[in-house]
């Protein structure tokens, strides 16, 4: 965090298939070592092979298996007098949106599977079902926050 002025939000363009900033942004976390095509291609395949298998629109589905997996509160750490708590917070918009992807393709990358495309669209089926590792994440990230309600009242 600068202290001099405002860090500008970079200005994300919107992919050229489906016209979204999330799929972008998606692709974006996707990618390794600047292979920016590679990355696009996984996406792009993993959104064909859902529309197959769901004979529903792919966009729809990412949506929708993004919002099922954004969490909205997470525990951080917080010292208080020698002693640690972990302490539930809100998440902001983008923070909850950055949380998701990254669950989804980290969970999609551990799969077992062929293809890269295959385990990503397996993953966001699953996350679109309300089930799946990336699911669970969120789902422990709840309970943990939950579980340590009591110290709420050591929110800065």
């Amino acid at each position: 965090m600068p202290r001099r002025r405002v860090v500008q939000k970079k200005v994300i363009y919107p992919d050229p298939k489906f016209k979204s900033t999330i799929v972008s942004k998606f692709i974006t976390r996707m990618m390794y070592s600047g292979k920016k095509a590679v990355a696009t291609r996984i996406v792009y395949d993993a959104f064909k092979i859902i529309e197959e298998k769901l004979k529903k629109e792919p966009l729809e589905v990412f949506l929708k298996a993004l919002e099922n997996v954004k969490p909205v509160v997470e525990v951080k750490s917080r010292r208080v007098g020698g002693s640690t708590y972990q302490v539930p917070v809100e998440i902001r918009e983008s923070r909850r949106d950055a949380l998701a992807m990254r669950w989804i393709i980290q969970y999609a990358r551990q799969r077992s599977g062929r293809a890269m495309s295959d385990k990503l669209a397996a993953e966001l089926m699953d996350a679109y079902n309300s089930t799946g590792a990336s699911f669970k994440k969120k789902e422990d990230t709840h309970r943990m926050a939950e579980a340590n309600k009591a110290f709420a009242h050591y929110r800065w």
